[in-house]
């Protein structure tokens, strides 16, 4: 798998991590377990199987107008029976049309991740993976009054989950 990520300035990363801290620290799943060095907040703009190397021009020309303000919003699970948690990124019209910009560049996506589509996306940052229904309940709870914040996405970065190597798309 690879993907499309942007990534968020020193402050709101930190935040983010200190939330994973504290998940991990009441024994939670959290993404603090990750300790892979390309581990970080991000925010998913796409992802495909394989994203053919000839969009990168189109890629960074999309990306190009970064750094934009980026909103962190409310807490939200996915899934059933194993859950993600998440924060979710309060949308706004430069957010969407950037979403839109890399879908155009990447055409198409032949695996059909329609959550990933314009229109059907939800944009978040990850906060836990496999939670089961008690350990969401915790998890709420140990995160209680994380609320709204301001952060800017600095950065946007491909990834490939195969070779498990990242780069960046601003030049």
């Amino acid at each position: 798998m690879q993907s499309v990520e942007l990534l968020l300035d020193r402050a709101s990363d930190a935040a983010v991590r200190a939330q994973w801290d504290r998940l991990c620290g009441a024994g939670l799943p959290s993404q603090a377990r990750h300790t892979g060095a390309s581990n970080a907040p991000h925010v998913t703009l796409a992802a495909r199987e394989a994203i053919d190397p000839g969009a990168e021009p189109g890629l960074r020309a999309a990306v190009a107008g970064l750094p934009m303000p980026l909103r962190l919003g409310a807490l939200a699970c996915f899934g059933r029976g194993r859950f993600v948690l998440v924060r979710l990124v309060v949308p706004d019209a430069r957010l969407l049309a950037l979403h839109a910009a890399v879908a155009h560049v990447l055409g198409p996506d032949p695996d059909g991740l329609r959550n990933l589509a314009p229109g059907e996306w939800t944009p978040h940052v990850t906060l836990a993976r496999r939670l089961t229904g008690e350990q969401v309940a915790r998890a709420l709870g140990e995160l209680d009054g994380a609320g709204e914040q301001t952060g800017v996405a600095v950065g946007c970065r491909r990834w490939d989950a195969a070779t498990r190597t990242e780069w960046s798309l601003l030049t």
